[in-house]
């Protein structure tokens, strides 16, 4: 019976019927030891079953879950085992070095991405109108934020905040008495850090004015200054200047911006100080290093507190000849001493002198100090100002060495003389034919210093006016209220009382506070009066009842501003100018890759009629409309060889083709691109190598 049961190879199996698996006892004779005889009695009692040696070699040598490390590594070793880990080995370094290839493939086909001052409209704020929040009728930092609602509604980016440095507000406190502080009417510093966290919050950049030519008389350096105090005795620029029976006779004919001679006499210091505009507005010497590094200690300061850029405005100002000759007058003929208007003389010695690009170039570099971080690029716009002189205003840009400002404000569509089809042509081709390759234009059609569309050209023009500036190429500026159609205040409604407390204010009535409702104040302020005025028609013209009408101004704006951010042909493609005339200017916004195109049909002067499929030969003969001046003509088809537009009137029409304008001969002296990108239908992505 021993023998039998030797032979056979019995194994245990417990009443449970488990095979026992020893392969996790560590000990089996240790255990039987420590084991008490007297509970054996109690352990499962066993049975002897005869198996198979065969089946047995099988079931040990198979894989099982928890097997120990001795047993796994057993069968790792076998072939089968061993040949596929290498295989799925090898296929994972092959697929991560494809995608490492096609990461880098992609990245070195890829157009530079637009960057934020880009991508969208910026709107630029007088802070004193926007919104008050304290009820004293004057605009705050508190009343920005609290509008910021409105910013993120009309799909905006970026904001831009005009002058609110500590200031005696003379010029509307573009002479800062405090480069480091607010003025209190606008709030505190706290109100700006809680203004910039909340506008970052939301997205949105900001950037703000800075005008480096001049301080006003009241800041600490100019006081030191006249009294010839250290270092600051040269922070500005002195003369000496004789006296002749009681009057004094400045040491040339430069004439002040604003009329009659430049420079005042101090009677601390006994000498004339230059000033380019105001008495209270003394020039800052940039010749001398110490007040350079002055402007630097500035542009540091509020880009650490992280703004996202800065406006540098009046900077073709910043130096002046040193040898103090006359400018020429422009009627040689003229009387000298009859001259007392800015327009009198040829600013030949006090504007852009040699030297000034140097400056605005080291702003530049300080600026990029800032710039490292990604997504944190600091933009930088200067105010060009040279309406007479194209090609000195493209200096602005730098040159492909040296980078200055990320562009010139274009104040060409304000700047127009009259309102035509053609006038628009000119405006815009001005920019585009002899802007530098490679850069990036704007366009503004408003600003605190120029009068209102609806004013300047007149109502029935602002929609179209829009539909303009938010599809031609680059970035478009917007002043605040031409969303909803604003007009200036007029003289008469403006009180004496007002006119008492700021004569500017006559001067200057775009200024007028934003209109929100038809409230008292047209919501822009609680108190019982406004610093200015609001004017008459804020019942009608204002941001919540616009809201609530589908052919509003603010709704097309708002529509106008969803199409520029959603369209790539609009966003940075082509432009091609297709025609222009007294009534229309018509142009192209394509895109290489895409099939779709779209076509805007813009009336600035009357009733027209236009067959384009004349023009462009390859151009389907219907197209559809995408967006209208008038909003019931949205969504129709019209014949492109009978294109009807009425006055002020535009067209957004979109159509299809193979045939993209900008590669037909007969186009190629019109066409401009600025950021060169294709399109890859089958890879959904932009490439530069079309």
């Amino acid at each position: 019976m021993v023998e039998e049961e030797a032979k056979s190879l019995p194994m245990e199996l417990s009443e449970k019927r488990g095979v026992e698996n020893n392969g996790f006892v560590q000990n089996e004779a240790f255990d039987d030891k420590e084991t008490d005889i007297s509970n054996q009695e109690e352990m499962p009692k066993t049975c002897i079953v005869e198996v198979d040696p065969a089946a047995v070699e099988e079931l040990v040598f198979k894989p099982y879950a928890g097997m120990p490390k001795e047993v796994l590594l057993k069968f790792s070793s076998q072939a089968r085992y061993r040949v596929t880990r290498e295989i799925l080995f090898w296929l994972i370094i092959a697929a991560a070095v494809v995608l490492v290839c096609a990461t880098i493939t992609i990245i070195a086909l890829s157009p530079k991405c637009l960057d934020w001052w880009q991508a969208g409209p910026i709107y630029q704020i007088y802070p004193r109108s926007f919104k008050d929040s304290n009820m004293d009728g004057n605009g705050d930092l508190k009343g920005i934020q609290e509008k910021l609602d409105h910013i993120t509604y009309l799909n905006i980016k970026t904001i831009w905040i005009t002058s609110f440095y500590k200031s005696p507000l003379k010029d509307f406190g573009y002479g800062a008495e405090d480069f480091f502080d607010v003025d209190p009417m606008f709030g505190s510093m706290r109100d700006f850090e809680n203004l910039l966290a909340a506008i970052h919050d939301r997205g949105l950049k900001v950037i703000m004015d800075l005008i480096p030519n001049h301080t006003s008389d009241k800041h600490r350096w100019f006081q030191l200054s006249r009294n010839r105090t250290g270092k600051y005795t040269d922070y500005y620029i002195w003369q000496d200047c004789a006296q002749a029976a009681g009057s004094v006779i400045p040491p040339n004919n430069w004439m002040s911006v604003f009329g009659n001679s430049s420079w005042q006499f101090d009677d601390v210091r006994k000498q004339c100080y230059f000033h380019q505009f105001g008495k209270e507005q003394p020039d800052l010497n940039f010749r001398n290093l110490a007040v350079q590094q002055e402007i630097h200690d500035i542009i540091k300061f509020w880009l650490g507190k992280g703004i996202d850029g800065f406006s540098f405005s009046a900077v073709k100002f910043l130096l002046e000849a040193t040898h103090l000759r006359d400018e020429p007058q422009v009627k040689k003929l003229q009387n000298p001493e009859s001259i007392t208007a800015y327009s009198q003389l040829y600013h030949d010695y006090t504007t852009t002198q040699v030297g000034m690009h140097d400056i605005i170039r080291s702003f530049r570099q300080t600026m990029n100090q800032f710039s490292s971080e990604p997504g944190r690029y600091r933009f930088m716009g200067s105010d060009g100002d040279e309406t007479e002189d194209i090609e000195a205003t493209m200096m602005y840009y730098g040159t492909s060495f040296i980078k200055e400002a990320d562009f010139p404000f274009n104040f060409n569509l304000i700047n127009m003389k009259n309102l035509s089809g053609n006038s628009i042509f000119e405006a815009v081709n001005l920019w585009m034919k002899n802007m530098p390759t490679g850069k990036w234009p704007n366009w503004a059609v408003g600003s605190p210093s120029a009068a209102r569309i609806s004013s300047r050209i007149g109502k029935e023009y602002v929609n179209v006016i829009n539909m303009l500036l938010l599809t031609l190429p680059g970035t478009p500026v917007t002043y605040y209220g031409e969303e909803i159609g604003m007009e200036n205040i007029v003289s008469e409604n403006v009180s004496e009382e007002h006119i008492n407390a700021d004569p500017f204010i006559v001067t200057f009535p775009e200024k007028s506070p934003m209109q929100w409702d038809s409230k008292v104040n047209a919501g822009f302020t609680e108190g019982n009066s406004s610093w200015l005025p609001v004017n008459s028609d804020y019942q009608s013209v204002n941001v919540e009842i616009q809201m609530t009408w589908s052919n509003s101004t603010l709704s097309l704006y708002r529509e106008l501003t969803l199409l520029r951010s959603n369209e790539l042909p609009i966003q940075r493609g082509w432009m091609c100018y297709i025609w222009n005339d007294s009534n229309v200017f018509v142009y192209v916004r394509e895109l290489d890759g895409l099939d779709r195109v779209f076509m805007m049909v813009l009336n600035f002067g009357q009733e027209s009629t236009i067959d384009l499929k004349a023009i462009v030969p390859n151009l389907p003969s219907e197209a559809n409309i995408r967006l209208s001046t008038n909003f019931s003509n949205a969504g129709k088809a019209v014949n492109t060889k009978l294109i009807q537009t009425e006055m002020g009137e535009g067209l957004v029409l979109e159509y299809k083709t193979t045939k993209p304008v900008h590669t037909m001969e007969a186009f190629q002296g019109n066409c401009f691109v600025a950021e060169k990108a294709c399109y890859s239908s089958a890879f959904n992505l932009l490439y530069v190598n079309c």
